[in-house]
């Protein structure tokens, strides 16, 4: 399924809602990337620092994103970015607001000599403008000279035309637009109403309308639904009722799934990012991740649309580190492939234009006996079937004018003639030399674009020839760095840490978006981070020869120990006490028992089949709740304790849970024990520390950044234990 790589309007209008909340923060800098990545970095005075990206090229996205991911600053400001500095450092963040509800936000900041509006234009070739106080445009990335609109230093900003906006359309004003278009239900609303395509489908759906019904055998019911579908969705944007998802998709890799099954194991990719649940996407069986806010969200997923590379080995991409430049360049040597056949077709459509003009006039008589005869008896009040009627019968009797006449159009008011090898349709309200200028015309309004095509191909051959630079420059600095395949089981921790420079290797699991460690027997262990993967551990991941655990105290994640891989048969295996008192440490670590402030909790341990979401009379279940029958196995005054450590080799990654097992694997760990120092502030800590431990800090940024390690805290409040 074809990823997302821009905002729609529904997701602006979202957006919008949630970056208003930041409105007087103030901004300290500005930053310019590759010519269409605008960063700023901004403080709140009730959150923090702030930062937030905005990418008008491809992908075209807007969002706040954790300060930890924001690219180093270039070496040297280019110049917008220092015009930017200049007029904004300092400035207050006055409003966020949508164009209409087209694919433009305006970004307002105020100080005492003057404001300044950033405009994102997220559609077409994609542009930033910075205006004055009076809307007069100060600088943008493109200049634009369109006979629609300009945007040009020294000119009033100019939107793009007004389209319909329904953010603001009422149940009469929908009606009135639907009713204006020919095609069918969904198409009206992606083109005449600007929902675009999956959101025009979103709306069908959730109205319980037939997608393809023509607009001609809709009735007021189906207007109704559609509309009420919408109002919905748009009294929880407006109100800020949002629930968030990033939808991710299975890929198959070569040589898996030989016998036909998906595999637990495949790897997944990121496909849509929303800012409500869609009934779309969970109908086309994409998994849907919830996320807190929007801007996490958007954040998460873009963060992910760049890194993730699935199945390297013969795919040609890049890996999680490496940029996959071949998909950027098949990209662009594709688009140049279409702009060569639209500058094909331009001129194609131009010289055939210039050939009827030219045909009217070798033939003017005969043209000229055709308008005549129509504007004469359109003068007598005949009606257009009459005059069809009247050519058909000349074309009978072999008169050369109207056997030329091919079709009669009242409601156009339109003639068509075949002359010679061409077909001309032509308004007898004219003569003949207006009919064909307004052909010449035409033509040269084809050339016209066929020259904006022939600069567009221009941009595009320069944006491939620098993506192939890039590749040779990234290819040149891999192979400057030292080979580490060799003798890599021999180097010490304290060796690690001394290197000035790490290669990443990762290979992301299917387990990773829950939490997870391994014993120190090498059994995995899963636990639940909210009701809806408790609920699906137990349904879909927990089978005969597992054991589930969970603490006594209430609010603990469902914990299971797997006895066998997701694709493997489910055996009977003997495991150790040692790793069932992991894990049984593990549910107590990520539980109410922590975020209590305890040292300590009990746990207690089942087999799958002691398991059920089945209640007994008159009890009731929550959502992730589960009733356990039979005998238990306890573990009583468990410690509350974790270690959060970077393991390097075989693979490059943060990993976390008990103590034991974590500290064996990881070159480098800390330990956690409840204390006073919220999640987020005790990952930044981590982090930090980290930093301070390697010689190759980039080697940190890339595999430990605070939200990683944020992964693998205990919820509640945090402290480092001393060496």
């Amino acid at each position: 399924m074809e990823q997302k790589r821009a905002l729609t309007s529904v997701d602006c209008a979202a957006l919008v809602r949630e970056l208003r909340t930041y409105r007087g923060a103030k901004l300290d800098k500005a930053y310019l990337y590759e010519d269409d990545l605008v960063r700023l970095k901004l403080r709140d005075f009730d959150v923090g620092r702030l930062e937030l990206l905005a990418e008008v090229r491809d992908p075209k996205r807007v969002h706040l994103v954790d300060p930890d991911r924001v690219p180093d600053a270039p070496g040297r400001p280019p110049d917008f970015a220092m015009m930017l500095r200049n007029r904004l450092s300092g400035a207050d963040l006055v409003d966020v607001a949508q164009f209409e509800f087209d694919r433009i936000l305006t970004v307002e900041f105020e100080r005492e000599d003057g404001n300044t509006t950033l405009v994102f234009e997220l559609f077409g070739d994609g542009n930033v403008a910075v205006l004055d106080a009076e809307r007069e445009v100060i600088s943008s990335l493109d200049t634009v000279r369109l006979k629609s609109r300009t945007v040009a230093p020294g000119s009033d900003y100019e939107f793009p035309d007004s389209r319909f906006d329904p953010l603001e359309a009422d149940r009469e004003s929908f009606a009135r637009r639907m009713d204006q278009s020919d095609t069918d239900l969904v198409r009206t609303l992606a083109t005449q109403l600007n929902f675009g395509g999956l959101w025009a489908e979103e709306l069908c759906r959730r109205a319980g309308v037939e997608k393809v019904k023509d607009i001609a055998a809709a009735e007021r019911e189906q207007y109704d639904a559609l509309y009420d579908a919408w109002d919905r969705l748009r009294t929880r944007i407006k109100e800020g009722d949002l629930d968030p998802r990033v939808y991710t998709e299975t890929v198959e890799v070569e040589g898996d799934g030989d016998d036909g099954e998906e595999s637990d194991e495949a790897p997944r990719r990121v496909v849509d990012v929303t800012p409500v649940p869609m009934e779309e996407r969970e109908a086309a069986g994409l998994h849907a991740e919830a996320f807190d806010s929007f801007n996490d969200a958007l954040a998460d997923y873009f963060h992910r649309l760049e890194h993730e590379s699935v199945g390297e080995a013969g795919g040609g991409g890049g890996g999680r580190d490496r940029p996959d430049f071949e998909s950027e360049i098949a990209k662009h040597e594709r688009i140049i492939e279409q702009q060569e056949g639209a500058i094909e077709e331009f001129e194609q459509e131009a010289r055939q234009e210039r050939e009827k003009a030219e045909l009217l006039y070798a033939n003017y008589d005969l043209v000229d006996d055709v308008l005549s005869t129509v504007r004469e008896a359109r003068e007598a009040d005949r009606s257009w079937d009459g005059i069809e009627e009247r050519f058909a019968e000349g074309a009978e009797q072999g008169i050369p004018a109207a056997e030329a006449v091919v079709a009669v159009d009242g409601a156009e008011g339109t003639v068509t003639l075949a002359v010679e090898d061409h077909r001309i349709e032509l308004d007898p309200r004219d003569g003949v030399e207006k009919n064909a200028d307004r052909l010449y015309t035409g033509a040269k309004r084809i050339e016209e674009k066929k020259e904006g095509a022939l600069a567009a191909i221009e941009d595009t051959r320069e944006d491939l020839e620098a993506v192939k630079q890039r590749r040779e420059e990234w290819e040149a600095r891999d192979e400057d760095e030292p080979d580490d395949e060799d003798g890599e089981e021999a180097v010490s921790d304290e060796a690690w840490l001394d290197r000035s420079s790490i290669s990443v290797r990762s290979d992301e699991q299917w387990y990773e978006r829950f939490r997870w460690f391994h014993t120190s027997d090498g059994f995995l262990v899963i636990g639940g981070r909210n009701a809806d993967q408790n609920e699906e551990l137990v349904k879909k991941y927990m089978d005969r020869g597992d054991l589930f655990f969970h603490t006594q105290a209430h609010g603990g994640p469902v914990t299971v120990l797997k006895a066998t891989g997701p694709s493997e048969a489910a055996t009977d295996v003997d495991i150790p006490d040692r790793s069932r008192r992991e894990a049984a440490q593990f549910a107590v670590a990520y539980s109410s028992v922590w975020k209590d402030g305890r040292f300590a909790g009990d746990a207690y341990m089942v087999s799958p089949d002691q398991v059920s979401k089945t209640p007994e009379s008159g009890e009731y279940l929550e959502k992730g709740g589960f009733a356990v029958r039979g005998d238990r196995t306890y573990f009583e005054d468990v410690e509350a304790e974790v270690a959060v450590g970077i393991r390097i080799e075989p693979e490059s990654r943060v990993i976390g849970g008990p103590p034991a097992p974590v500290e064996e694997r990881a070159v480098t760990s800390v330990r956690l024990e409840p204390g006073r120092y919220a999640q987020n502030d005790i990952a930044k800590m981590i982090y930090r520390e980290f930093r301070e431990r390697f010689a190759d800090q980039s080697f940190v940024r890339k595999v430990a950044s605070a939200d990683r390690v944020q992964e693998f805290c205990p919820p509640g409040g945090s402290t480092m234990v001393d060496d």
